[in-house]
Formats: structure tokens, C-alpha cells, sequence
């Protein structure tokens, strides 16, 4: 047998065993936050070698699903891949989109207003200034980029770690979305004084305000695409 048979019939064996394990996590047979089978186990049970195993296994960490505890075990961390949530976001429609980066944003924005320090506000504040107005921007890019650190900084003072990764995740669907608002003259431009009020709800400890103010930028755009879309056309 040749090496590239050799190589790909090896892949095959761990694109079988990826298989199997995935299909043990997606069925629920292995819970979030469980310890899976050791290499050993696994192996017996699938009858492959531990190598095969330690392989598909090495996948699966770095994909997000699995993690390892030193000196206890590999245990389940998610059973949906962030390479496929990905893909799903990406195939999503521009409103679906949008309606998932108005609820971050809402929700980053309510939170920060509550937890946010004097050092989280100055960045905030910081970020707005640097971002000023689109027009004053030759280059989209560069604008999106500091329109994005601005929300950034807003997801990074909610005091929710796990809320902020999921919207800095999320964000290259939101540069998306916004380089969409720019390049269509159909749909209103995110103006400065809309996310100065953010800022200044966020300042005067305003949750409620903060919230509002954030929809306010994305509810526009979300109107204005409804006016643009046939019915039932997301």
C-alpha cells in the first residue's frame, strides 16, 4: 500500500470516529460539562486504535466541543460546533442578522449602563470620538472598524463575559450588516448623535434609556429593509 492510500485510509478512520463522537454529543448521550470515555475506552469501544482516537478527539478540542482538565479528564464543553453556528449565521438572511445584533447590542448597552466604570465609560466615550460621523471616512472599511470597537467597548462593560465573546463572535456578521447600510442609499446611515445617546445613558446610569437609545440605531434599518423586502422574504 502506497503512503497516500496509507494517509487517506487513515483519515478515514478519523472521520469515522468524528462521526461517532459527534454523534454521541448531538444525541445527548454525552451531556454538557460530562466526562467522556478515556482514549483507551473510546478505542475499545469503537475499535480503532487509541492514535485514531487521540486524532478525531484533537478535532473536537479545537473546535470548541470538547475540553481538557488537567488530571481529570476530557469533558464535554458544547455540543454545537462554533464552525457550524458560524456557517448557520452566515447563511442566515441581512434581517435575521440584524434582529441578533439589535438584542446584543440592546442587552450589552442595558447592562453596561448598570456595571460600567469610570475607566469602561472613558473607553466608551473614547471609541465615539475617534469613530465621529461615516462621510468623514474615504474608506468604508475604516469606518466599520471603528464603529465596530465602539460597540466592542460597550459588549466589554456589560460586565458579562460570556455576552461579550458572543457579540465580538458575532461581529463579523455585524461589520457585514453595516457595510450593507452603507453601500445601499436605501437604508438610513448609522449617524453619530444616535450612538451619543447610547453613550449618555450609559453615563447617567440610565438601563432603560441605554436599551432604547441602542434600537434606535438598529431599529431603522430594520424598518427600512422590511420596506425593501417582498413579504415573508427574511
Amino acid at each position: 500500500m502506497t503512503m497516500s492510500k496509507l494517509t487517506h485510509s487513515k483519515r478515514s478512520l478519523v472521520d469515522l470516529a468524528l462521526e461517532e463522537l459527534g454523534q454521541r454529543l448531538t444525541s445527548g448521550t454525552w451531556a454538557v460539562g460530562s466526562r467522556i470515555p478515556t482514549e483507551a475506552e473510546l478505542a475499545e469501544q469503537l475499535g480503532i486504535s487509541r492514535n485514531t482516537v487521540r486524532e478525531a478527539i484533537r478535532v473536537l478540542l479545537y473546535a470548541g466541543l470538547l475540553e481538557v482538565r488537567q488530571g481529570d479528564g476530557t469533558y464535554v464543553r458544547a455540543i454545537t460546533s462554533p464552525a457550524e453556528a458560524m456557517r448557520s449565521i452566515s447563511r442566515a438572511s441581512l434581517r435575521e442578522q440584524l434582529e441578533v445584533r439589535a438584542v446584543l447590542e440592546e442587552s450589552t448597552a442595558r447592562l453596561a449602563a448598570l456595571r460600567a466604570d469610570e475607566q469602561d465609560i472613558a473607553r466608551i466615550e473614547r471609541c465615539l470620538a475617534v469613530r465621529g460621523e461615516q462621510q468623514q471616512y474615504p474608506n468604508a472599511d475604516d469606518f466599520i472598524a471603528r464603529d465596530l470597537d465602539f460597540h466592542l467597548a460597550i459588549a466589554d462593560a456589560c460586565g458579562n463575559a460570556a455576552l461579550a465573546e458572543l457579540y465580538r463572535y458575532f461581529s463579523r456578521t455585524v461589520q457585514l450588516g453595516i457595510r450593507f447600510s452603507i453601500q445601499d442609499e436605501a437604508l438610513p446611515d448609522p449617524d453619530l448623535a444616535s450612538h451619543q445617546a447610547i453613550v449618555t445613558a450609559i453615563r447617567n446610569r440610565d438601563a432603560t434609556a441605554a436599551g432604547q437609545a441602542a434600537a434606535a440605531v438598529t431599529g431603522p434599518l430594520l424598518q427600512a429593509l422590511d420596506a425593501l423586502l417582498p413579504p415573508n422574504a427574511g
